[in-house]
């Protein structure tokens, strides 16, 4: 992959950068990024979805065998959530 040489640019406050947009289709971004800064670099990355593949991950489990409970003689239900709970 080659480098693309690109300015920082003066918006307000603050300053940016402006990334060619074959760049920002090539790595599938959009509207949101994070910035990491490592060193003198700084890694742009699409936003990282926390539970992205979990459905896939449970329907593995289910088809092993293996989503049963683990803690079936803890009560679900309690005082708290029959009288607390909205």
């Amino acid at each position: 992959m080659a480098s693309v040489k690109t300015t920082i640019v003066q918006i307000g406050d603050s300053q940016g950068v402006l990334i060619p947009k074959h760049l920002l289709e090539q790595c599938h971004l959009q509207e949101e990024v994070e910035l990491e800064p490592r060193g003198n670099y700084l890694i742009i990355k699409g936003p990282t979805t926390p539970r992205a593949g979990r459905v896939e991950i449970f329907r593995k489990m289910a088809e092993a065998g293996d989503d049963a409970m683990l803690d079936e003689d803890i009560p679900l239900e309690t005082t708290w959530n029959r009288e607390e709970w909205q």
